[in-house]
């Protein structure tokens, strides 16, 4: 017999960690190479954990909800044969306990300076809330915890940043004069009412985090819109002409997606002032186009994946990142980097008719757009011999961006941009 040590894979370059959610096998059962043995959850994609080989479930080191550290050792599997059983090291037969202290051990020694000072352990994520919401650590250390061993989540957090306007949060000295302005008055939770018909039912995993996510981005960034209406009657016209060969000789559906964001990534290189994120005080300017796709799943709930290098791929090669990122969604066979990256945002919210909508900043990102619904409008035509009224296929854009460091010129030039590309789409292209 030999001691296999099943530890939790390298899901991408930015994915650190990941929650256990579920085990699928017990201690004691067999498990076969290539078997699903739990199911774990990053901030965004649910996945499973296979065996490398076959073998006896032997020991469970992490229980559900625990943050585990990608490489460490999750469990350990009992084989038949010696050669391909990885020697099990010290830490693998630590008590449960003793790993989870461990862990947070390894947390707290990459905390920031100011929390250091506190006995509590906070993840790095609520750490980032309370920096960007200037909340001390003797203010945090006053929150009470709804987590695991008292710890403080991000949904704890968030409510006591909404509720701290009623909350004395220091002391100010007697002789600094105060002004004689009457406290703000905090809005009070009213309970719901619900009667013999209605039904309760909890928020799964994922949209609680999407609530969190949105909670968070409208607390963090200043939004703004504007909005441009399009013509897209050639880009309709064309696309018509040219779908049923497009997807004999490529094996894909020619959708409007890829075309939009063609415009949208050729946008972002004229406009590099959009593609760049926010931490803090400082502007990182980022180097690679990275869009991400808003996508609805089966449930209802929302994911984001992203397009890496989208302004270096031509029409066909986007119609197949965003073919095949959009059915991966749906399957729910994403991975954890497919959703990593993102420099820049776009929305269809045309998909479910809506003419045009305000879609909420996507964090650390500074700008979202939203295409609203193609519809056929009457509209004035402009020709040498005079004007008239025909028939045009039009949307509108939206675009949101944070006022912070992006201005109105600066947004309402970015979407002009993005309108001059699709308008100017040229009706006898190849693809």
């Amino acid at each position: 017999m030999a001691k296999f040590e099943l530890k939790l894979p390298k899901m991408g370059e930015s994915v650190a960690e990941a929650t256990i959610t579920n085990w699928l096998k017990n201690v004691g059962e067999k498990i076969e190479a290539d078997e699903a043995v739990l199911e774990i959850a990053t901030d965004k994609v649910d996945s499973e954990v296979p065996s490398e080989v076959s073998g006896t479930l032997t020991e469970i080191l992490f229980q559900v909800n625990d943050v585990v550290k990608v490489g460490q050792t999750i469990a350990i599997i009992e084989t038949e044969g010696g050669s391909v059983a990885a020697p099990v090291t010290e830490a693998a037969s630590t008590p449960v306990a003793e790993v989870a202290k461990t862990v947070e051990a390894a947390k707290e020694s990459v905390a920031p300076a100011d929390f250091k000072s506190s006995d509590k352990f906070y993840s790095p994520l609520v750490k980032n809330i309370a920096s960007a919401e200037g909340i001390s650590v003797t203010e945090m250390d006053t929150i009470s915890g709804s987590g695991k061993d008292g710890r403080v989540t991000k949904e704890d957090i968030l409510n006591h940043i909404k509720n701290r306007g009623s909350q004395p949060i220091a002391s100010v000295p007697a002789s600094i004069p105060q002004p004689a302005v009457s406290a703000p008055v905090a809005a009070q939770a009213v309970p719901v009412s619900v009667n013999g018909g209605d039904e309760i039912v909890e928020m799964d995993r994922m949209r609680k985090l999407i609530s969190g996510y949105m909670v968070a981005s409208v607390q963090t960034s200043a939004h703004v819109q504007s909005f441009i209406e399009v013509d897209v009657t050639n880009i309709v016209k064309w696309r018509d002409r040219v779908k049923g060969a497009f997807e004999k000789r490529e094996g894909e559906k020619l959708t409007f997606t890829p075309i939009f964001m063609e415009a949208v990534a050729k946008a972002l290189k004229d406009f590099p002032g959009m593609n760049i994120s926010v931490d803090g005080d400082y502007i990182i300017k980022r180097k690679n186009i990275n869009l991400g796709m808003a996508a609805a799943l089966p449930n209802g709930n929302l994911i984001v994946p992203v397009i890496k290098n989208a302004d270096q791929l031509n029409l066909v090669g986007m119609a197949k990142a965003v073919n095949d990122l959009g059915n991966r969604a749906k399957a729910g066979k994403l991975k954890p980097d497919d959703t990593q990256g993102g420099t820049y945002t776009v929305t269809n919210v045309g998909t479910f008719g809506s003419v045009f909508g305000t879609p909420i900043i996507n964090q650390p990102q500074v700008g979202i757009l939203a295409l609203g619904a193609i519809r056929k409008v009457p509209a004035v035509i402009e020709t040498p011999e005079g004007d008239f009224i025909g028939i045009r296929q039009k949307m509108f854009l939206s675009h949101s961006y944070d006022h912070r460091v992006v201005d109105g010129a600066l947004g309402g030039s970015f979407v002009k941009r993005v309108a001059d590309y699709l308008e100017a789409f040229d009706a006898n292209r190849e693809y």
